[in-house]
């Protein structure tokens, strides 16, 4: 691992430290995990992106789904 420095506004530090406190974390363990799902969130956000775009470029057919209805199993409530 490798240490970094960075800066950050006191109310944003205050509840990180209540946070972690209430977690029983650290602060730099908490940071890695957000830092993570931040990556992963944006990951995610750029497949949404591209699979809109391929939508777009190749609109649903009508019918192009109908095959897979028969495969459908809805349960009664």
């Amino acid at each position: 691992m490798k240490t970094i420095q960075m800066t950050i506004d006191e109310p944003l530090l205050n509840a990180v430290d209540k946070l972690i406190s209430d977690l029983n974390t650290t602060r730099s363990a908490f940071i890695r995990d957000a830092l993570i799902l931040a990556l992963q969130r944006h990951k995610i956000s750029q497949l949404e992106h591209k699979h809109a775009e391929g939508y777009a470029r190749h609109p649903i057919k009508p019918g192009e789904f109908d095959v897979w209805e028969a495969e459908q199993a809805w349960e009664e409530s």
